[in-house]
């Protein structure tokens, strides 16, 4: 974490096509792209498993490639969110922890569930959801044994021996409507489940109601979602912005599509370092 080691910065993915020759340097392998971010930051936010259940060799392979204070923010699937929009969630949550998510060990840090803008979930069933998180490592494997027929063989990862188990496991929400959001505020209290601080180029509000004893914060982008880059003026409001909070923060940034967020990453690190 940058400074007190309260506030972790990094990116959201790493492997994009158009960062390789920019950010990461002519001839650095495609294999070697984790390990280079690791060097730079001390935090990366897993996109992918958001869109698909990721192999288990694969999570195995990021747990080698970073060092021992490295830490992984993995995206909950959209199947919970966006497609059950987290109702029956408990035998899907399952499958998506036994998908290979646990083999990141104690490098796992907060699990993220981003809700959709329309259409999002009840407050009931976000309650309901948030009833289901495991807490500890060892709730985590427990629940994960019940995971559904979708994987098996090597496709499920689970521990023979749980070491660690009562290592604590952190979950945020992020929001991007304010449509009932006292109800979601209040749910997420009662569980101590963040919500996250959210920059998304003005297509949603951004939302700052301290939750948890933690914080979260994904910058999609700030004139254009996805695009451009934070000035040195935007990073240090930010950075003022985090520091008044006073608690461990966890700082995304997503502004990948022109290659800008690596960049704003370490620029952020070092405003807060």
């Amino acid at each position: 974490m940058a400074g007190s080691r309260r506030v972790r910065v990094g990116i959201s993915g790493w492997s994009y096509g158009s960062w390789r020759g920019d950010f990461y340097p002519r001839g650095l392998r495609q294999a070697d792209e984790l390990a280079y971010v690791a060097q730079r930051m001390d935090t990366a936010e897993v996109n992918a498993s958001f869109y698909r259940l990721q192999r288990p060799t694969t999570y195995a392979r990021w747990y080698e490639a970073t060092p021992k204070g490295f830490r992984f923010a993995v995206k909950g699937s959209r199947l919970l969110t966006h497609l059950l929009r987290l109702r029956d969630a408990e035998q899907p949550l399952a499958t998506f922890l036994a998908s290979g998510v646990l083999a990141l060990r104690e490098k796992i840090g907060p699990l993220l569930w981003q809700l959709p803008a329309r259409g999002a979930p009840t407050p009931e069933s976000l309650d309901a959801f948030c009833s289901l998180l495991p807490r500890t490592y060892g709730q985590a494997v427990t629940l994960a044994r019940r995971h559904g027929p979708q994987v098996g063989g090597d496709r499920v990862w689970l521990p023979g021996a749980v070491e660690g188990g009562q290592r604590p496991i952190q979950h945020a929400v992020e929001v991007r409507t304010t449509d009932g959001l006292d109800e979601v505020v209040e749910v997420l209290r009662r569980h101590r489940v963040a919500l996250v601080v959210s920059d998304g180029a003005g297509r949603w509000p951004i939302i700052e109601r301290p939750t948890a004893s933690f914080a979260y914060v994904r910058l999609h982008g700030h004139t254009d979602l996805y695009h451009g880059g934070y000035s040195v003026q935007r990073l240090r409001t930010w950075a003022d912005r985090i520091r008044s909070w006073d608690q461990p923060t966890w700082v995304y940034f997503d502004n990948d599509a022109d290659g800008r967020a690596p960049y704003d990453a370490v620029a952020l690190g070092r405003i807060l370092g």
